[in-house]
């Protein structure tokens, strides 16, 4: 007996309350919110990302101190940062230059409340501490920055972070009191937890790697999520997502927020790695090297940040084995100018057409045509 038939036999004055009949399966327990982002996520790994998976988890395995050190982390660290401009750029459209001004901030910062040479500035906490208050210094400055520069559009918003970069590197070159001058800070090195010492190059590795994929699928996830779609439609029509009651303000400072926590932490692994922090580290020339980085690889790919900065450190290492030191930015400078010619899009860019170009190449002909 369904639950119409029951109703219909109960009639008024029976105390049968009428309970509508439900569809097929509309009584299964519907999957958890956390099982199914799982699943999507799950259904979302191709073959590819476990090959690339399996190699950087057994690139130190098989490279030297050398490749796995300055080559493996100084990339992921530099990637990392890069991620948060293509985070701005590629989805929010807002370029900023000074993505490595926050993770500079959030490099002394770490100086400054943690451990370094200059005992007379830096406070000595323990390490976890200085690291939290660092990055959520640098998240908060980042913020300050959006505030400042999401008023404006296009070249203006570049000026207005390159103004601000410029500021802060001034600032730490002429302040003794706070920063120590153009020497800045040197012994700043990874803490050593429970016997494992990150100061090793294979530690110190699996922990920018750690950090790297934890910032690379949190990027991708947030471009899935409501957050993300009503950014990327910012990005597009400003003014029709303020018609439709999105606060476009709100929604790019907090953009700015998110990319400065990612710089910051990569600010953090920078300077773990080079075991010092200076105004040259936050300079003109270190703004402009993020914002390479990030074409290279391609500012619509979160994973381009990483392509690109591989290409980078790669270049800036054996670049000078082409030619005279003093002229191996040359290299640099046509490899990025030759790339940004012939794919506008990166290196990602010129890969998926090379790939569309060999598909169409080998499929036979008058496959997908409609014959009349």
């Amino acid at each position: 007996m369904n639950g119409s038939a029951a109703a219909a036999r109960g009639g008024r004055g029976s105390g049968v309350v009428p309970v509508p009949s439900l569809p097929r399966g509309a009584g299964a327990a519907a999957p958890a919110p956390a099982v199914a982002w799982w699943r999507r996520a799950l259904s979302a790994i191709r073959l590819r990302h476990l090959l690339v998976l399996v190699f950087v988890v057994g690139y130190p395995f098989v490279a030297t101190p050398f490749f796995t050190f300055q080559i493996g982390a100084q990339s992921l660290a530099l990637g990392l940062i890069a991620l948060s401009l293509t985070f701005l750029g590629g989805y929010g459209g807002m370029v900023s230059l000074a993505q490595m001004t926050v993770a500079g901030f959030a490099a002394y910062m770490l100086a400054i409340f943690g451990s370094s040479s200059n005992l007379a500035i830096s406070l000595g906490w323990p390490w976890w501490l200085a690291l939290v208050v660092a990055v959520a210094l640098a998240t908060v400055v980042a913020a300050g920055i959006g505030w400042l520069s999401v008023r404006t559009e296009g070249i203006y918003t570049i000026m207005i972070t390159l103004a601000v970069g410029v500021a802060f590197f001034y600032l730490a070159q002429q302040n003794y009191t706070v920063f120590n001058g153009f020497q800045g800070f040197s012994r700043i090195g990874p803490p050593t937890v429970f016997g494992l010492d990150f100061g090793q190059p294979m530690p110190f590795y699996f922990l920018v790697l750690a950090c790297a994929l934890a910032g690379y699928f949190f990027v991708k996830h947030l471009i899935r999520a409501p957050f993300g779609i009503a950014l990327q439609g910012i990005r597009d029509n400003p003014r029709r997502m303020q018609a439709l009651g999105f606060d476009v303000t709100a929604h790019r400072v907090a953009a700015y927020a998110v990319a400065g926590f990612l710089a910051a932490v990569g600010g953090v692994l920078m300077v773990w790695y080079n075991g010092r922090i200076s105004p040259g580290t936050v300079g003109v020339g270190a703004m402009i090297n993020i914002l390479i980085i990030a074409v290279l690889g391609g500012m619509k790919h979160p994973i381009g940040a990483f392509v690109g900065a591989i290409v980078f450190v790669l270049l800036q290492n054996f670049a000078i084995d082409l030619v005279d030191r003093e002229r191996f930015n040359l290299v640099i400078g046509g490899v990025f100018l030759a790339i940004v010619l012939f794919s506008p899009d990166g290196l990602l860019g010129l890969w998926q057409g090379l790939r569309h170009r060999l598909g169409a190449s080998f499929t036979p002909r008058g496959r997908g045509r409609i014959h009349r």
